[in-house]
């Protein structure tokens, strides 16, 4: 399949795509009257919204009002931040000395990155090579925006996850969207990204495990995508965000491999900590001074108390604590799985990694319609296909396991009344 450019005005959308509820469109138009529209950069004009982030609302909304609402749509763990990491938390903030770090993070810090990657994975990643983030997205700008001149195509897999389409459209560059099935393990395939690749290619974009989809890319398959991208001199950006929650086999990371990619993960999903909003980017030799001096101008620096509180994460206590979550997520995922099927929806490949169910619907619903059924009429929050790009977006849903199993089997008793 070819890639295609992803359109993201309201009539691009797929035919079916369903509309908010009263009270959110008059909302939002109340809002776009009171401000002129002409003087905002021509980029806003065509932003979707975040769907997942305004079911959220509504859900939360529903719950204001004594509605009991099993939440399945955003990509958060459930589980507290451990307590290795709010008790170095705490102990840094009774200091009171709560300053900017260099741009480039903690070097304390960064040490303990590289050496995580060496103990885990077997992998030499200098921590010279390592730059300290405001979250992953943090991350993914910098990377883009050092990487990306106005009219640069990215390749980047549709389904996928949303936000780093609008990362790219930011600096001026063109997303191509590359469909892909279940077929391929919803991964490219290296004649797809060959077909696809044109002279105005930048780079490819891929994410193992991957959002919506759960699914890990072959390590084989990888390096040759990387070999690729580095013969035609482009570059290869891998999301290993998801990285440590991976099912029936190791994590691993295309850095025990390759030196010569961009490489983004985070704090948020492995090791629990959404909130602290703390990343950090892997980035080839001779990169660092370059995303250092962006970084001072666009963040300044990650926020000082979630890296000191990070500075436990790699501790064995810790470490101990995120395996028996993740141990957690794997019955959840197996429990997830079969009650889906008992009701109907389609499985067409297993998730190994991350928390996330990429279920094909059937019948005359659109996934937009279903999941505002769901919430209102179950009071089970789960998100459409369609944040996740255009490819058959309307025959899906994500659904995440981020609640314990009798909040699954509950949710699945509810489904089941709609469906």
């Amino acid at each position: 399949m070819q890639a295609k450019p992803i359109g993201f005005a309201s009539g691009q959308y797929p035919s079916g795509h369903f509309t908010y509820p009263d009270i959110c469109t008059s909302h939002i138009h109340h809002a776009m009257n009171a401000f002129p529209l002409d003087r905002l950069a021509s980029r806003l004009h065509n932003i979707p919204p975040f769907h997942v982030m305004e079911l959220l609302t509504r859900a939360q909304a529903l719950q204001a009002q004594g509605r009991d609402i099993i939440h399945m749509e955003v990509g958060e763990p459930d589980f507290p931040t451990p307590a290795p990491i709010i008790d170095a938390a705490q102990r840094f903030l009774a200091q009171g000395q709560v300053r900017y770090t260099p741009a480039l993070g903690l070097p304390a810090l960064r040490e303990a990155i590289s050496g995580f990657y060496a103990t885990r994975f077997g992998a030499e990643v200098p921590a010279e090579r390592i730059v300290i983030t405001a979250g992953a997205s943090g991350a993914l700008l910098l990377a883009v925006a050092a990487l990306t001149n106005p009219g640069d195509e990215w390749l980047l897999t549709d389904p996928g996850y949303p936000c780093n389409r609008q990362f790219i459209q930011a600096f001026n560059g063109v997303v191509q969207a590359l469909p892909v099935d279940a077929d391929s393990n919803f991964q490219p395939r290296l004649a797809q990204v060959a077909e696809a690749w044109s002279n105005r290619t930048r780079g490819l974009l891929i994410a193992s495990p991957s959002n919506p989809t759960g699914t890990l890319i072959d390590d084989l398959l990888l390096n040759q995508l990387a070999d690729f991208a580095a013969e035609r001199k482009g570059n290869l950006i891998v999301d290993e965000i998801y990285q440590g929650l991976v099912y029936g086999q190791e994590a691993s990371t295309v850095l025990s491999r390759r030196n010569d990619v961009f490489v983004v993960n985070s704090f948020s999903k492995y090791f629990g900590m959404t909130g602290w909003r703390l990343g950090w980017l892997v980035v080839p030799e001779g990169y660092t001074r370059h995303i250092e001096m962006l970084a001072q101008h666009l963040f300044i620096a990650a926020s000082s108390p979630a890296q000191h509180a990070a500075l436990a994460a790699f501790t064995a206590e810790n470490l101990t604590i995120l395996e028996a979550r993740r141990s957690i997520f794997d019955t959840r995922r197996k429990a997830l799985l079969q009650g889906l099927r008992s009701i109907g929806l389609n499985i067409d490949t297993e998730p190994t990694g991350a928390f996330y169910v990429y279920a094909r619907i059937s019948g005359q619903c659109s996934s937009m319609e279903l999941a505002h059924r769901l919430l209102e009429e179950a009071g089970v929050a789960v998100t459409p296909g369609l944040d996740f790009g255009a490819h058959r977006a309307q025959q899906h849903l994500r659904v995440a396991y981020t609640a314990d199993v009798a909040r699954i089997d509950e949710a699945i008793h509810r489904m089941r009344s709609v469906l």
